[in-house]
C-alpha cells in the first residue's frame, strides 16, 4: 500500500513545481514586452519574435536532448542521447520528475531569450534561431549540469558542485536559481554577440530611445511576477527555503529600484520610468543566486548595490564602443556577477550553506564564488565566440544596411507593429 504521507508530499511538490514552471514560462513573453518596448518602433516585432523564437526552439531541443545534458551523470555533461524525448522519465510515472524536466526547460528558454537584447535591430531571425538552439545545447545545458546536476543521493556532482572535482562540500559555490547559469552566462554571451555583429548604424551619434515605455513597465511587472517561480520555485517544494527566497527577492528588488533612481536623480536630475523598470530587473538578477543564502539585511545590500552598479554600468558601452543594444551586459552580467560574489560577503549559515566574509566566514566562500563565476565566464565567452563566428561566416548573422535602416520588422517578418496615421 502506498504511504499516504509520501503521496501527499508528491502531490504538494508537483503542484508547487507546476505553478512555478508556469510562472517562469510567463517570464519569456514578459521579456518580449520589456525588450520590445525598449526597441525602436520599426524593430519591435522582431525583438519580441526573438523571445518567442527562443521559446519555440529551445523548448523542443530541451525535451529531446538538453534535459539529458543538464541532468545526466558525469562531471562535465550528461549523455544527450540517454533519454531522448524523456521516454524514461515519462515511463517512471513520477509526476515530480516529469514536471521538473519542464521546469528546467523554462530556465533554458529565458536564458537564451535574454541574450537577444544585446543584438537588437540587426540580426537575421533565422540566424538567431540557429544560434539559440546551438547555444542552449552547447553552452547553457553543460553549465546547468556543472552547477545543478545531482546524483541519486542528492550530491552535486557537476564540475562546480560540492561533489565535483574542484570544491568540497564545505566550500562549494552557492547558486540557487541561476546567477552563474543564467545571468552571467547570458551576459557574457550577449557581449560576445554584440562584438561579432558590430554596432548599429548611428550608434553613439543618434539616440535609440525606447518607443513604448508602458510596454517596458508591463514587461518588468511580468518579469517580477514570474521571477517568484524562478527563485522560490527553485526550492522544489513549498518549504522554508522557498519562503526565504520569496521575501528576499521582494526586498532586493524594491531597494534596487531606489538605487537606480537615485543614480538617475543625481546624474540626470530626473527619475525615469525606464530607470524604475531597469532597477526591477537589476535587483531580480542580483538576488537570483543568493535568495536562499542571505538574510534580509544581505538582500537589501545586494539589491541596493545592484541598482547603483547597473545604472552606472549601462553607460560603459559608449565608452568602450560595444553596442549592447538593450543593456544585457550592464544589467545581467554586472548584477549577476555582483549577486554571485555577494554571497561570499553577506551569505549567512543561518540561511545558506556557509558564512560570508562579513559574517565571520573568511575568504573561502568569496573565492569559491569568484572561481565559479570565472569558469562560467571563460567557457561562455569561448563557446559563444565559436558558435557566433560559425554562423556569421556560413549563413550570415547580420541583416544588410538597407534592411537595418528601413526597419527589420518589415524585411524579416513582412509586418509592422503600427500602421501609419492616415
Amino acid at each position: 500500500m502506498e504511504d499516504p504521507m509520501a503521496y501527499a508530499d508528491s502531490v504538494g511538490a508537483t503542484a508547487w513545481l507546476l505553478v512555478s514552471a508556469s510562472l517562469v514560462l510567463l517570464m519569456t513573453p514578459g521579456l518580449a514586452f520589456f525588450y520590445g518596448g525598449m526597441s525602436r518602433a520599426k524593430s519591435v516585432l522582431n525583438m519580441m519574435m526573438m523571445s518567442f523564437g527562443a521559446l519555440a526552439v529551445v523548448g523542443v531541443l530541451w525535451m529531446l536532448f538538453g534535459a539529458n545534458i543538464a541532468g545526466g551523470a558525469g562531471t562535465f555533461f550528461g549523455n544527450p542521447f540517454s533519454d531522448v524525448g524523456l521516454q524514461d522519465v515519462f515511463a517512471s510515472a513520477d509526476p515530480v520528475a516529469i514536471v521538473s524536466a519542464g521546469f528546467g526547460a523554462t530556465f533554458a528558454i529565458i536564458t537564451v531569450a535574454l541574450i537577444s537584447g544585446s543584438i537588437a535591430d540587426r540580426a537575421k531571425f533565422s540566424a538567431w534561431l540557429v544560434f539559440g538552439g546551438l547555444w542552449a545545447l552547447l553552452v547553457y545545458s553543460p553549465v546547468a549540469h556543472w552547477v545543478w546536476a545531482l546524483d541519486g543521493d542528492g550530491n552535486a556532482i557537476g564540475l562546480l558542485g560540492g561533489a565535483g572535482p574542484i570544491f568540497d562540500g564545505s566550500t562549494a559555490p552557492q547558486d540557487l536559481a541561476g546567477g552563474t547559469v543564467v545571468h552571467i552566462n547570458a551576459g557574457v554571451a550577449g557581449l560576445i554577440l554584440a562584438l561579432i555583429l558590430g554596432v548599429r548604424k548611428g550608434f553613439g551619434k543618434e539616440p535609440f530611445k525606447p518607443h513604448n515605455l508602458p510596454f517596458v513597465m508591463l514587461g518588468a511587472a511580468l518579469l517580477w511576477f514570474g521571477w517568484f517561480g524562478f527563485n522560490a520555485g527553485s526550492a522544489f517544494a513549498a518549504n522554508g527555503t522557498a519562503a526565504i527566497a520569496w521575501v528576499n527577492t521582494t526586498a532586493a528588488t524594491c531597494i534596487a529600484i531606489l538605487g537606480w533612481l537615485l543614480v538617475e536623480r543625481i546624474r540626470d536630475g530626473k527619475a525615469t520610468s525606464l530607470g524604475a523598470a531597469s532597477g526591477v530587473v537589476a535587483g531580480l538578477v542580483a538576488i537570483t543566486p543568493s535568495c536562499a543564502s542571505v538574510d534580509i539585511f544581505g538582500a537589501l545590500i545586494i539589491g541596493l548595490v545592484a541598482g547603483i552598479l547597473s545604472a552606472l554600468a549601462v553607460g560603459l558601452k559608449y565608452r568602450f564602443g560595444y553596442d549592447d543594444s538593450l543593456d544585457v551586459v550592464g544589467v545581467h552580467l554586472v548584477s549577476g556577477l555582483w549577486g554571485t560574489l555577494a554571497i561570499g560577503l553577506v551569505g549567512t549559515s543561518a540561511v545558506g550553506a556557509w558564512d560570508g566574509l562579513f559574517y565571520g566566514g573568511g575568504l573561502a566562500g568569496l573565492g569559491a564564488q569568484a572561481l565559479a563565476a570565472a569558469i562560467v565566464m571563460a567557457y561562455s565567452a569561448v563557446a559563444t565566440l565559436v558558435i557566433g563566428l560559425a554562423i556569421k561566416y556560413t549563413m550570415g548573422f547580420r541583416v544588410s544596411a538597407e534592411v537595418e535602416l528601413m526597419g527589420i520588422d518589415l524585411a524579416e517578418h513582412g509586418e509592422t507593429a503600427y500602421e501609419e496615421a492616415k
